[in-house]
């Protein structure tokens, strides 16, 4: 062991020998002879493998989309439809109860969309848009209103007739019925969506 006697002592170190931590040359080499050899334990960082995070986007959702709205251009036309014509359509085991309550307006609508002079490709994308976000939602019903035609002079009410033929396309889709007078009778439906 080393002799306290020889040891340098702080007050002894000139001012210009030590670092900004007050410690002087002779200090730290005096350490450096007492802990011996040392060696770092530090490994280099090692860098993670790269991993890819699953797209949020839906895919398949939107694959289902395009798939339905594809078939839809391909289906005839329903059967004429007329500007003060009731749309009505009912899945099966939908009961009569409640196909009642939703024509008499007795389901609260939670959410609308209004079609009503928009173009054919146009109201059909909103359209698939709405029902897959009232989907999301939870919504139980909502209105969309279609318009009654009036102003499509000899080709009556194209949108009307387009809007009956894709809700009846929907899974979603439980029932539709017109809306009542002061909801937007002829020219909007009810639609009872099936629950997410």
């Amino acid at each position: 062991m080393t002799d306290p006697s020889k040891m340098p002592s702080r007050r002894a170190a000139e001012p210009a020998d030590m670092d900004d931590a007050g410690v002087s040359d002779s200090e730290r080499a005096l350490f450096r002879d007492s802990v011996g050899q040392v060696q770092d334990l530090r490994t280099p960082a090692r860098r993670a493998p790269e991993r890819r995070l699953p797209s949020a986007r839906p895919a398949m959702r939107e694959a289902d989309e395009r798939a339905v709205i594809g078939e839809l251009l391909d289906l005839p036309p329903p059967p004429d439809i007329e500007t003060g014509d009731d749309l009505f359509h009912r899945r099966e085991g939908v009961q009569w109860s409640v196909m009642r309550k939703l024509r008499r307006g007795q389901y609260r609508c939670q959410a609308e969309l209004d079609l009503h002079g928009m173009v054919v490709d146009v109201a059909r994308h909103c359209l698939a848009v709405f029902l897959r976000e009232a989907l999301d939602r939870g919504y139980r019903c909502v209105r969309i209103v279609h318009g009654k035609g009036l102003r499509s002079g000899h080709r009556g009410p194209v949108l009307k007739i387009k809007v009956a033929g894709w809700l009846r396309q929907r899974d979603e889709v439980l029932a539709y019925c017109s809306a009542r007078e002061n909801d937007g009778g002829t020219g909007a439906v009810y639609v009872l969506l099936r629950r997410g």
